[in-house]
């Protein structure tokens, strides 16, 4: 039985320009019709016991059988060659979604807080985002994913794009206090709205817009910017984003006992709710991957593509086969 391998090879391939092929026999062909050349000219008489201690007769026959085989090999490699043997195989292709993403990520001081954990040691919260925010964005091939830092200001640190790992390589290298310390959640959403308003983009006609989404991750309450969060939460709703906000942090500020930087929980849960998205609280670095599975679940609908096919030449094996032939005969005739 033949081998799997073996059976798709056989089954994809084919030439690109098979009638080629009946340029074959064409030597024959010329050896029949065209009129061979007459050589005149005198003859030298040998003895017999002279011809046969010197071994030219089967040596030129065998040296002519040579040639012949030599020329035949070239003519059927060039031949097979210029015919384009090609294999066609299918290759897997990205999941099509129609999805674009915006990530927009808290960069303020508090993030520097080490109070979560990764394989058992203790670690600060934005380490903790960027394993886990990393691994969401590389999950989502597919997708057109952007992503925006925010602190006293904001910023795009990668604009939307399908190359998710560059997005995430973006996310992994983000570094408190380049964009200083405080917490402006209403700039950095409203820069992400910014990116994805189906208004600035330049759409055809007829395509449809993709759905579109922000997920904004916070730790602190918003005192820096020029927004309110639920003035950009609004806007979010007219123009169709889904806004899903995560507070950061063991502790709320409805409940902080006088403690400093913690998560403004109401607020980011009136966003979500305001835009039609969802609110998720973590305290763990354990709800944190649970956070990103759900988010990961409710943005599906990325459904596997038809196979594309993906022709490889073959060309350059005869190619090369020929150019063997080639310089075998050559060294037969510098050897005659």
């Amino acid at each position: 039985m033949m081998p799997g391998w073996l059976a798709a090879f056989v089954s994809g391939f084919d030439l690109a320009a098979p009638w080629l092929l009946l340029a074959l026999p064409l030597p024959l062909l010329a050896a029949r019709l065209l009129p061979r050349e007459q050589v005149e000219g005198g003859a030298l008489r040998v003895p017999g016991t002279l011809a046969a201690s010197t071994g030219t007769g089967h040596e030129g026959a065998g040296r002519g059988r040579r040639r012949a085989a030599l020329v035949w090999g070239l003519w059927i490699c060039l031949v097979a060659a210029l015919s384009g043997p090609r294999v066609v195989m299918p290759s897997a292709a990205l999941p099509a979604s129609g999805r674009e993403i915006m990530i927009a990520m808290d960069l303020s001081g508090s993030m520097e807080r080490r109070d979560f954990s990764l394989d058992g040691e203790t670690v600060s919260r934005l380490a903790a985002v960027k394993r886990v925010g990393a691994d969401f964005i590389r999950r989502r091939a597919g997708d057109r994913i952007g992503l925006v830092l925010f602190a006293d200001q904001a910023y795009v640190a990668a604009g939307l794009t399908f190359d998710t790992a560059s997005v995430a390589r973006a996310l992994e290298e983000a570094t408190i206090g380049i964009s200083g310390r405080s917490t402006g959640i209403g700039d950095g959403l409203g820069l992400a709205l910014r990116r994805l308003d189906p208004r600035d983009a330049n759409i055809p006609e007829g395509r449809p817009a993709a759905t579109k989404a922000v997920v904004l991750l916070s730790d602190g309450a918003n005192n820096a910017g020029q927004t309110a969060p639920k003035d950009v939460a609004d806007l979010a709703k007219e123009i169709g984003v889904r806004v899903y906000t995560i507070a950061l942090g063991p502790r709320d500020l409805a409940n902080a006992d006088g403690e400093q930087d913690v998560v403004d929980s109401e607020t980011l849960k009136a966003m979500a709710e305001t835009s039609g998205g969802h609110f998720f609280r973590v305290k763990t670095t354990d709800d944190l991957v649970t956070v990103a599975q759900a988010i990961d679940t409710l943005e599906g609908g990325r459904t596997p593509p038809p196979p594309l096919p993906l022709r490889k030449d073959l060309w350059v094996w005869p190619g090369a086969l020929a150019l063997a032939f080639a310089v075998g005969l050559l060294a037969v005739r510098r050897s005659a």
